[in-house]
């Protein structure tokens, strides 16, 4: 069973996802700010967080701010803003998905779902001894670790399944649509600006100089690849 920790101020939406979720034998954990998220976090085992974005005390983005301090647990926002700069926003910080308020419950449980599966299908969840290189990029998936020239890097999940997909297809290029329907497990929407600001952060840990890299590679009018490197 998966454990889902719920952060929202306003109790009746909170409630209402417990019931949603709770029936796809989903334990639920609930908390109404981000500080008492960040307890829940510390106490529990938490494998995928869904969090508003207005909240008192500390916000959503505040709010994950800290926890990708120290945390790789995927993370659905809600957000009750339509406009594009809000959900890049929440990419920014690291986020994986999100859900404009107010959300389809159909829709959340199939984000839920998807993340749930593309988390256990790329090994997140589930150690499994394998090491897959190119040049001095290495991702240990027992650790769940990535080395790069010899120094660790962080990455969400969402992240860290992009880059461990395409360096284990290395040297072959992928467009966004196939990069979104092979890690989301669902057919593209919007797909661009969610690839685009997944890759950008990929290159800001990975490359020395993300300008010119030397691993996560851009084809223009293409898609992208992680280059064969020996």
């Amino acid at each position: 069973m998966y454990n889902i920790l719920v952060v929202d101020d306003d109790k009746e939406i909170v409630k209402a996802i417990e019931i949603y979720l709770g029936k796809e034998n989903y334990k639920i954990f609930k908390a109404y700010d981000g500080e008492q998220a960040l307890k829940q976090i510390k106490e529990n085992e938490i494998h995928l967080i869904i969090m508003d974005i207005m909240m008192p005390n500390k916000d959503g983005i505040e709010t994950l701010e800290e926890i990708r301090k120290d945390k790789s647990i995927p993370v659905i926002l809600l957000s009750a803003k339509s406009e594009d700069i809000d959900k890049i926003n929440g990419l920014n910080v690291g986020a994986d998905d999100y859900v404009t308020k107010p959300f389809n419950p159909v829709e959340l449980i199939a984000r839920v779902n998807a993340i749930i599966r593309r988390c256990t299908k790329f090994g997140t969840f589930e150690d499994k001894k394998t090491i897959i290189k190119s040049g001095d990029l290495m991702i240990d998936d027992e650790l769940k670790k990535v080395v790069v020239d010899g120094r660790e890097v962080k990455l969400t999940p969402t992240e860290y399944n992009i880059l461990k997909f395409l360096t284990k297809n290395k040297g072959k290029v992928y467009s966004i649509d196939e990069i979104y329907t092979n890690i989301w497990e669902e057919e593209s929407f919007a797909a661009e600006n969610i690839i685009a600001v997944h890759i950008r952060h990929i290159r800001e840990k990975i490359e020395i100089n993300p300008k010119e890299p030397k691993y996560l590679k851009v084809i223009w009018g293409v898609g992208y690849k992680v280059e064969e490197l020996n």
